[in-house]
């Protein structure tokens, strides 16, 4: 039995945990000798240090935004030399040892990252001889950070034919180890929604966070707006009850939705959807169809993703300055930008060449493991 180790990093919710749920559920249900196992690295060597990084990575980027952006242009993602940073990885030899230990005890077949740490310490181990286990990056947003592990990578899942022509060019990738396999989701979001204009509802999303200031935004509704927005709070209690107490007849405020099914169900029946930029969610509106207007994003790659799918047409970032409805019916109520925007969806869809099981199945053999015929 051959076994897949994905690692993401901290064990809180994120698009790193959703890629390698998506991923694992399509091996799971279609290789069934195959074993899958998740570890997030910081937890799995001590809960502690992952309880207080993860805590005070969120204060960060919540309390001083503009001091985390600065960070992560020099350091992570830097505008021009997008080399590594000894600051991130190099210099902490620990880190390195407690991922030889958890290479060894777990003895995976094939490594998948869907973060970039994880990803650059293997990465510096097989270029040192010290590990030879096969690692596959799966890129969960729309760049590819200097973190990230390159020249020890076997396999790199990419979201676009742009990031392949990045690794190809900056970092000396050979095409050959490059798929263009988009950010993965899971397969309940994989069905092209038909665009409907009979469809009056719009989805609004990014509240677990506390960004966008989602209240604020949804004040100059009027009460006999032509769209019904369903805002789906997440955990933010907060923000869920408050949008009760408005009482407002266009506006529906859900709490967190675990089953995906109902989510789906959702997205069917949207116009659009409103979110921040995260590489999980857009990828999820773009495969199902869905106009994407952004209220907010976080410092960092969620801005990136901004810039990056602005400038191909697939997204558009709200002004503060201007009504939510107005800009809307902007896109929403004019044929000709709506099916603008939906052909560019389109061409997107139509350009990611490879599933990543298909990926993994035919570069690791694990089709000698199949026990079903249907794959994603």
């Amino acid at each position: 039995m051959k076994k897949i180790l994905f690692l993401p990093l901290f064990k809180m919710a994120s698009g790193h945990h959703q890629v390698a749920d998506a991923v694992m559920e399509i091996i799971v249900a279609n290789y069934k000798q195959i074993s899958v196992k998740k570890i997030d690295c910081l937890s799995y060597w001590s809960k502690p240090l992952e309880q207080l990084i993860s805590s005070l990575y969120m204060k960060w980027i919540s309390m001083f935004p503009k001091q985390f952006e600065k960070f992560y242009h020099e350091h992570v993602y830097k505008v021009e030399n997008h080399t590594c940073d000894d600051f991130v990885v190099k210099s902490w030899p620990i880190i390195e040892y407690n991922m030889k230990r958890l290479v060894e005890s777990e003895k995976p077949d094939v490594i998948v990252c869907t973060h970039s740490f994880p990803s650059r310490v293997i990465s510096g181990l097989k270029e040192k001889g010290i590990i030879d286990t096969p690692l596959v990056n799966i890129y969960t947003d729309f760049l590819v950070s200097d973190v990230w592990g390159k020249n020890g990578v076997d396999i790199h899942c990419v979201p676009d034919k742009e990031t392949k022509n990045f690794l190809q060019g900056i970092h000396d990738v050979p095409a050959r180890n490059i798929y263009v396999t988009g950010i993965p989701v899971h397969a309940a979001f994989t069905n092209k929604r038909i665009d409907s204009k009979s469809e009056k509802m719009i989805l609004i999303a990014g509240g677990n966070a506390g960004l966008g200031n989602v209240k604020q935004m949804l004040s100059s509704v009027p009460y006999d707006s032509i769209y019904q927005y369903v805002v789906l709070c997440g955990n933010n209690k907060k923000l869920f009850q408050e949008l009760v107490k408005l009482n407002h007849p266009s506006i529906t405020p859900l709490p967190y939705i675990a089953c995906r099914k109902r989510m789906n169900c959702l997205y069917e029946q949207a116009s659009a959807v409103v979110t921040k930029a995260g590489g999980v969610t857009i990828s999820e509106a773009l495969r199902k169809r869905l106009p994407i207007f952004i209220h907010s994003s976080l410092p960092g790659q969620e801005q990136v993703n901004i810039q990056t799918l602005k400038r191909k047409g697939l997204l558009m970032p709200l002004n503060k300055a201007q009504l939510l409805e107005d800009q809307l019916v902007e896109v929403l109520e004019n044929d000709v930008q709506r099916n603008r925007l939906l052909r560019r969806m389109d061409e997107y869809i139509e350009s990611i060449e490879y599933s990543v099981s298909d990926v993994l199945a035919n570069q690791f053999h694990l089709y000698e493991y199949e026990t079903t015929k249907s794959r994603l």
